[in-house]
C-alpha cells in the first residue's frame, strides 16, 4: 500500500502519463541461477494487464529505495519490470568484477525471461550509469526480441572515460570504488560517515601512492581499483573484453541517450551516437543542463524513457519517426531548449587566439614573450565544479578562487557586442615549453558575466610524455586538448576565458613530474612551464559557433 501511494505521489509530482494499472504484483528475491550456478537475486515487478512487454534493468546499486519507486512507476505504465543485481551486489552471489561478466550474466537472465508464462517476446532495457553499461554488453547479442534501449549517462565503453587525455580519472574511480563498499556497511555507519564528510575519502584522494589509496578510503584492498592503475597504458589487453564500442554496428533496437553537459561520460556517449549514426540508425539524444546523478537528470530519463519504451515496445512503434531527433538545451542568457536534425549542427569553427597582456581575441596572434608558472604537484591545481561523479560537487562554479592561484593562467575576451552561440565539440591547441618531460595540460572555457563571475562551460586534460609528445628543435610541444562538447550562449556584455594549467586535482590524479608508474608514484617534482601564443606558436581555443538559428522549443 506505501509503495502504492509512493508511486501515485511521485507519478504526479513527475507529469508522468495517467497510470494503465494501479495492480502490481511483486515477487522479491528471485533466485535466478546462470550458467556458472551463481545465484543473482532478481525482483519482477507484474503489471495486472494482459500482453504486457518486459523492460530489464540489471544493477550494482541495489534494488531497494529509488529502484523499487522506479519499477513501480515503470509497471503502472503497463510493462512487467524485471530488475537484477549483478553479482556480488545487492545479495547476489559471485563476486563484483565490473564489466567482466555482464554479457554472459544478461544472456542467461535473458533466456530465463524467454521461459516465463508472462514474456510476450518483446523486451527494452533501461538504466543509468553502470546500468547503461550493463545494457550495451547485451545489446549486440539480445536479437530481435530488444526492441528498445534507454541508456542514461552512460556509454559503450568507460576506458576512454576513466583514463581522459590518458590521465587518470581519480575522483570518479575512487569515489565509485567507496560508493560500492559503502553498501556493504550498515545503514547507520553509513550515514555517520556522510554526515562526517566523507573524511576518509577525502584523505585517500589526497594519499600516496595511489595503491594505498582504496584502504584509506574503504579499509580494503578494492581489486578493480588496483587493475585499473596498473592497466592504464592504450595498449593494455585488459580492457579489449571490458568495453563493447566495436559492436556497436550489431545493435538493431532503437536506443534512446539522455545526459547532461557536466556528465562524465558525455564525450564517450557521444562518440556512441555518432557510430550509430554511421550505421544507419536513428538515436534519440536528449542533453540537459544536468551532471551525473542529478535530480533533473533523473526526472528527465524517467519521462523520456518511459515514453520511448512504450513507442518501441508496442506493436505499431508509432512515433518512431518524430523521436529519432537531437533536443538540446543551450546554457548562458537567451539559450534554452533547441530541435535539431542531428549531433553535432552544422558550425563554423572559429579559433580565439591566445594573446599578450592575457587577452584572447579572434585576431591573428601577434609577436610576444610566452607567459610562464610553476606547477607544484605537491601542491596540486585544485578542481573546481566540472563533470564529477557526485552531483553536489560537480556542474558550473565560479572559477575565480581558482584563477586567483599563481599556477593558473588565463585570458579574456573583450565584452561581447554581440551574443556567441557555441554548440558542438570543443578543442584547444596549446603550445608550451616546459623544463619537465612528464606533466599535465588543463585547459577549460569560462563565460564571465557582467558581474565578472567566471563560469565554467567545458573543459579537458591532457598528459604529456616524451614518447607521445615529443617536444621540437626550440623546445616546444603542441598539445591538442579534446575538451568537454558544449551547448553555451556567450551573452552581449559577457567575455570569453580560457584557463591553462597544470592539473586539476583530484579530478585527475595529479602528475608527479617524475614518470613513475602511475600506482606507485610517490616523488612530486616541481616545475616551470611556459604557454607561447607568437605568430609560430598560435595558441588557441576552437569553438563551434553557431549561426543559423535553431529551433528553439519549450522546456
Amino acid at each position: 500500500m506505501l509503495d502504492r501511494l509512493a508511486a501515485g505521489l511521485a507519478a504526479a509530482a513527475l507529469r508522468l502519463p495517467p497510470a494503465r494499472t494501479r495492480r502490481v504484483t511483486v515477487t522479491r528475491d528471485i533466485a535466478l541461477r546462470v550458467r556458472d550456478g551463481v545465484i543473482l537475486r532478481t525482483d519482477h515487478y507484474a503489471p495486472d494487464l494482459p500482453a504486457a512487454p518486459t523492460v530489464l534493468i540489471r544493477t550494482p546499486y541495489g534494488r531497494a529505495g529509488p529502484m523499487r519507486l522506479l519499477c513501480r512507476l515503470a509497471a503502472e505504465q503497463g510493462f512487467h519490470v524485471v530488475i537484477q543485481s549483478c553479482r556480488g551486489t545487492g545479495g547476489s552471489g559471485g563476486e563484483f568484477q565490473p564489466f567482466v561478466h555482464e554479457r554472459d550474466d544478461g544472456l542467461d537472465t535473458l533466456d530465463w525471461l524467454r521461459r516465463q508464462r508472462w514474456w510476450t517476446g518483446a523486451f527494452g532495457m533501461f538504466g543509468a550509469s553502470y546500468q547503461g553499461f550493463v545494457q550495451w554488453a547485451l545489446a549486440a547479442d539480445a536479437g530481435p526480441q530488444l526492441r528498445a534501449m534507454v541508456a542514461v549517462a552512460t556509454a559503450s565503453t568507460t576506458r576512454d572515460s576513466t583514463y581522459a587525455g590518458e590521465s587518470f580519472a581519480l575522483d570518479t574511480v575512487l569515489t565509485w570504488a567507496e560508493l560500492l563498499q559503502a553498501q556493504t556497511v550498515p545503514w547507520l555507519a553509513r550515514q555517520w560517515e556522510l554526515k562526517r564528510g566523507q573524511p576518509r575519502l577525502t584523505a585517500a584522494l589526497a594519499h600516496l601512492p595511489l595503491i594505498e589509496a582504496d584502504q584509506v578510503a574503504t579499509g580494503v584492498t578494492v581489486p578493480f581499483f588496483q587493475e585499473w592503475l596498473r592497466h592504464h597504458t592504450p595498449q593494455a589487453d585488459y580492457w579489449r573484453s571490458r568495453v563493447f564500442d566495436d559492436r556497436l554496428h550489431l545493435v538493431g533496437a532503437p536506443v534512446a541517450m539522455v545526459s547532461g553537459w557536466h556528465d562524465i561520460f558525455l564525450p564517450a556517449q557521444l562518440r556512441d551516437y555518432t557510430a550509430l549514426r554511421a550505421t544507419g540508425a536513428r538515436p534519440r539524444l536528449v542533453v540537459g543542463p544536468w551532471t551525473h546523478g542529478s535530480p533533473g537528470l533523473f526526472v528527465a530519463a524517467l519521462r523520456e524513457g518511459l515514453r520511448w519504451l512504450d513507442t518501441h515496445l508496442s506493436d505499431e512503434g508509432a512515433g518512431e519517426a518524430a523521436d529519432a531527433t537531437v533536443r538540446l538545451h543551450v546554457g548562458g542568457a537567451g539559450g534554452g531548449w533547441r530541435d535539431l536534425p542531428d549531433w553535432p549542427p552544422p558550425a563554423d569553427a572559429v579559433r580565439w587566439y591566445l594573446h599578450p597582456q592575457a587577452a584572447l581575441s579572434p585576431a591573428d596572434p601577434v609577436p610576444s614573450p610566452p607567459d610562464g608558472f610553476w606547477y607544484d604537484p605537491a601542491d596540486p591545481t585544485p578542481s573546481l565544479g566540472g563533470p564529477l561523479l557526485v552531483a553536489q560537487r560537480a556542474g558550473p562554479f565560479d572559477n575565480r578562487p581558482v584563477e586567483a592561484r599563481p599556477d593558473v593562467l588565463t585570458w579574456t575576451s573583450e565584452p561581447l557586442a554581440a551574443g556567441i552561440e557555441v554548440i558542438g565539440p570543443v578543442r584547444a591547441e596549446i603550445h608550451l615549453r616546459s623544463e619537465l618531460t612528464h606533466l599535465d595540460v588543463f585547459v577549460r572555457l569560462c563565460d564571465v558575466d557582467t558581474r565578472g563571475r567566471s563560469w565554467n562551460i567545458c573543459d579537458g586534460l591532457v598528459r604529456l610524455d616524451p614518447h607521445r609528445f615529443p617536444a621540437d628543435d626550440a623546445g616546444a610541444v603542441v598539445v591538442p586538448v579534446e575538451m568537454w562538447p558544449a551547448a553555451h550562449r556567450f551573452a552581449p556584455g559577457h567575455r570569453l576565458r580560457l584557463q591553462v594549467s597544470g592539473g586539476a586535482h583530484p579530478r585527475y590524479a595529479r602528475n608527479p613530474g617524475t614518470g613513475e608508474s602511475l600506482g606507485a608514484a610517490v616523488t612530486l617534482r616541481r616545475g616551470f612551464r611556459e604557454i607561447l601564443h607568437d605568430p609560430d606558436h598560435p595558441s588557441a581555443v576552437v569553438l563551434p559557433v553557431v549561426h543559423s538559428a535553431s529551433q528553439t522549443s519549450p522546456s
